[in-house]
């Protein structure tokens, strides 16, 4: 059904400059491609702000764990959005958006746009030894299924972008985190913005300078950074026949095995440091996900023993995987704060550490600017290279 026009007059504010909208043209619809109630939610929200109702659409899994999309309107001709949340069933999840995405090209829709909040496999963009890029493939598979742009949100890696052959808009985060800083972080001008590695000290750096706020760095880690895992470059060749003197061939083939073990070595981390003073500050750890928690709890450990006197986290996506909320709970950690890409309402009932900021507004916003066929410059407004 089109869209009915209605003008909004003295609409209230909401957050980050954003107040309630509507889409001005027909012929839109939005569809929510989760088949749980927990993952529907931030579907719910984004139709609240754009003043829409949510597309009738069945998505259920049969008794054989096959993923059925029933559409109940005529889609016709039409913008549709599909927003998709990724809850812990992450490969069901994806299936469910590509059969939806295939459903909707089928049936004749105009443009089918997807709301993605967190991209999942993002962490596996690199090749890694044997491996593959999980990444593309799934890039390649939603295009595939008849999708013809996405809306997302802080990927893991900016350079993702170019596995797609159509547009991405990636948006930020970053804006809501640092109003929550402000707003609800007292005394955040003793604060500190704290990077857990010199790989996420780019984007530590950016909200310091927003923020105006210093900066420190944690250096040497225990364990292996993503930037250190094996890519396969060092692999030794296949072995060859040779027809030289056979005590030679054995000596070149012993020198070979030292020469590639001493090049297949982990590199040795210096010891942990924090490079910046955090004595007597609020610390701000700032990361574009929480998965598997460790690394934050080490931090904040290293940052209390440097005499920081509370210790907050910031993240985009609060994946919160695994023991993530009881090890919050048991760790130096004050306040874990995540937007709501992921849904995470279980793990908040864990641990009340746990607070959800609010991003609906923005991806409402990118979906009504696509529709209507504005720029999106303004969504970036404010925003750094390095965010």
């Amino acid at each position: 059904l089109p869209l009915v026009l209605s003008l909004v007059s003295h609409a209230p504010k909401l957050s980050y400059g954003y107040t309630k909208m509507n889409v001005s043209k027909s012929g839109c619809r939005v569809f929510s491609a989760n088949s749980t109630t927990a993952g529907a939610e931030l579907a719910k929200k984004i139709t609240e702000r754009l003043g829409v109702e949510l597309g009738k659409a069945v998505v259920y899994q049969e008794s054989d764990k096959e993923t059925r999309v029933d559409v109940k309107e005529s889609v016709r001709g039409q913008d549709i959005f599909i927003i998709q949340t990724i809850p812990r069933d992450v490969n069901t999840a994806i299936m469910e958006l590509l059969v939806m995405s295939y459903a909707l090209k089928t049936s004749c829709a105009n443009n089918i746009i997807g709301v993605i909040p967190y991209f999942p496999y993002s962490k596996q963009c690199k090749m890694r030894k044997r491996g593959s890029i999980v990444c593309k493939l799934l890039a390649a598979m939603l295009a595939k299924a008849g999708l013809t742009q996405i809306i997302t949100m802080d990927l893991h890696q900016k350079e993702i972008q170019g596995f797609f052959t159509f547009p991405v808009d990636n948006l930020r985060a970053s804006p809501f985190l640092i109003q929550y800083i402000q707003e609800e972080i007292p005394d955040y001008r003793n604060a500190v913005i704290v990077a857990k590695s010199p790989s996420a000290a780019k984007r530590a750096q950016s909200y310091a300078e927003r923020l105006r706020l210093g900066l420190a760095v944690i250096h040497g880690e225990a364990d292996h950074s993503e930037s250190d895992m094996a890519d396969g470059r060092h692999s030794p060749p296949l072995s060859r026949t040779t027809t030289g003197h056979k005590g030679l061939h054995i000596f070149w083939k012993i020198m070979f095995f030292h020469l590639c073990l001493s090049v297949m070595m982990a590199k040795e981390k210096p010891p942990i440091t924090v490079v910046g003073d955090v004595g007597g500050r609020i610390a701000i750890i700032v990361d574009d996900m929480i998965d598997e928690v460790e690394d934050f709890v080490a931090t904040a450990e290293i940052l209390k023993a440097r005499g920081a006197y509370k210790i907050y986290v910031m993240a985009t996506h609060g994946l919160l995987s695994a023991d993530a909320p009881r090890l919050i709970e048991e760790s130096a950690i004050d306040e874990v704060v995540v937007t709501n890409t992921v849904p995470h309402e279980v793990q908040k009932l864990q641990c009340p550490k746990i607070k959800t900021v609010d991003v609906s507004m923005i991806l409402a916003e990118a979906i009504r600017r696509i529709h209507n066929g504005e720029s999106m410059a303004y969504l970036f407004r404010n925003i750094t290279v390095d965010d």
